[in-house]
C-alpha cells in the first residue's frame, strides 16, 4: 500500500482564532469536567463490578457503557487539554491515527451499547417470565462481545480506508482527530470511502431502528400495566433520556463536519459528543436507578461516619 504519509506532523486549527486568556479559561472548565467525569463513570464501573446483586443483563450492559465512556473521554481530554495549554496545536499524523481510532470505537460503541440496553428493556417489560431465559449468561456474554467486536471493527476498517492513500494536507479544522478528519487530509478519495459511509449509515439506522421498534413495543405494553408503567419509569427512563442526549449532541457534530470555520461556537458544537454524554450518563444512572443511589447513598454515608 503506498502511502506517503510518515513521519506528517498536522496543525489542529480550530484553536487559531483563540487568544491565551480564553484558552486558559477553558482549560479551568475542562480539566476539572474531565476529573469528574472519570471519576462518576469510574464509580458507577466498581459499584457495579463488586456488588453482587448488581451482576444483572441490564447493569452489565450499563458498566459497559461507561467503559465506553470512559474510552471516548480519554481519547479526548488529554489532548485537548495540552492543546488549551500551549500554543502549538500540533499532532504527528500517528498520534492523530490512535486518536481517530480510540474516538470511533467511542462513537459507534454508544450507539451499539444503547441499542443493545434497549432491546434488553424491552425483553424485561414486554416477555418478563422469559427474561432470564432469554437473557441466559451465554446471550449476554454474546452481546457484550459484540457491543465491543463491532466498533473496534468499524473503527479499524474507518481508519485503514482514511489514510490508504498520500497525504496533501495537514490541517485538522477539529479539536480532535477521526476518520473524516483524515479523510479529507488525502490527496484523493475513492469509492470504498464511499461504500463504508453507507455501510455505517446503515448499520446505524439498523440500530437506532430497534430503539425505536423496542421502545414502540414498550409504550404499548405500558398502556395496559401499572406494573410496567413503574418499570418504564425506574428503569427506561435514564436510557431513553441517555439516547436522545447522545442521538442530538452527535446530530450537532454532524452538522460541523463539513463546515470549515474555526469559531468558538463551531469548536463547542463539534465536541460535545465527546463530552456531554459521558458526564450526563452516570449522573443520570446514579441518580434514576435505586440500586446503584442506594449504593452511593451507602458510601457516603459510611465515609461521614469513619470522619466523624
Amino acid at each position: 500500500m503506498e502511502n506517503n504519509s510518515s513521519f506528517h506532523i498536522l496543525t489542529v486549527t480550530a484553536l487559531n482564532e483563540w487568544d491565551w486568556t480564553s484558552r486558559i479559561i477553558f482549560f479551568s472548565i475542562a480539566l476539572p469536567c474531565y476529573l469528574l467525569t472519570v471519576v462518576l463513570n469510574a464509580t458507577l464501573i466498581m459499584i457495579i463490578a463488586f456488588e453482587k446483586a448488581l451482576h444483572e443483563p441490564m447493569y452489565i450492559f450499563l458498566c459497559n457503557l461507561c467503559v465506553n465512556d470512559l474510552c471516548g473521554t480519554t481519547g479526548f481530554y488529554p489532548r485537548a487539554l495540552v492543546y488549551l495549554l500551549t500554543e502549538t496545536n500540533r499532532i504527528s499524523f500517528e498520534e492523530c491515527i490512535v486518536q481517530g481510532l480510540v474516538i470511533v470505537v467511542y462513537a459507534v460503541g454508544e450507539f451499539t451499547n444503547l441499542s443493545v440496553m434497549a432491546v434488553d428493556r424491552y425483553i424485561a417489560i414486554c416477555r418478563p417470565l422469559h427474561y432470564h431465559s432469554i437473557m441466559s449468561p451465554f446471550t449476554v456474554l454474546g452481546l457484550v462481545t459484540f457491543l465491543w467486536a463491532f466498533p473496534c471493527f468499524a473503527s479499524l476498517l474507518a481508519i485503514l480506508l482514511a489514510i490508504k492513500n498520500p497525504i496533501c494536507r495537514y490541517d485538522i479544522n477539529k479539536l480532535f482527530c477521526e476518520n473524516l478528519s483524515l479523510v479529507n487530509l488525502g490527496c484523493r478519495q475513492d469509492i470504498s470511502q464511499g461504500i463504508f459511509n453507507g455501510w455505517m449509515y446503515i448499520s446505524m439506522s439498523v440500530l437506532i431502528g430497534l430503539v425505536l421498534i423496542s421502545y414502540f413495543k414498550i409504550i404499548l405494553a405500558c398502556r395496559k400495566s401499572k406494573v410496567n408503567q413503574e418499570k418504564f419509569f425506574s428503569t427506561c427512563m435514564p436510557h431513553l433520556i441517555s439516547f436522545l442526549n447522545y442521538i442530538v449532541c452527535s446530530f450537532f457534530d454532524s452538522s460541523q463536519t463539513e463546515l470549515r470555520t474555526n469559531t468558538l461556537s463551531h469548536t463547542f458544537l463539534s465536541v460535545i459528543f465527546l463530552t456531554i454524554p459521558p458526564f450526563v450518563n452516570p449522573l443520570i444512572y446514579g441518580i434514576k436507578l435505586a440500586p446503584i443511589r442506594a449504593k452511593i447513598l451507602y458510601i457516603f454515608r459510611s465515609s461521614r461516619i469513619k470522619n466523624m
